[in-house]
């Protein structure tokens, strides 16, 4: 489960990065990179935003986990 979430957090910045250059210069590299209108685009902004919602679980992982004494 750990790749799968290190994969994740890598689209989600990848997808981060993404939306600060929209942000800051008014570029989008996805549609720059494979065009407005294409089925690629849809399909990597889907894989963004199931990979944050997966990078959901590490925002409440440590709910889920025991706590290590460190004594």
């Amino acid at each position: 489960m750990e790749t799968v979430q290190k994969t994740c957090l890598i689209f989600s910045i990848i997808g981060a990065i993404n939306w600060g250059l929209i942000g800051f210069f008014d570029f989008n590299l996805v549609t720059a990179l494979f065009g407005a209108e294409s089925a690629i685009v849809r399909i990597i902004y889907s894989l963004v935003g199931i990979c944050g919602l997966v990078n959901l679980g590490l925002l409440f992982n440590h709910f889920t986990t025991d706590p290590v004494d460190h004594k």
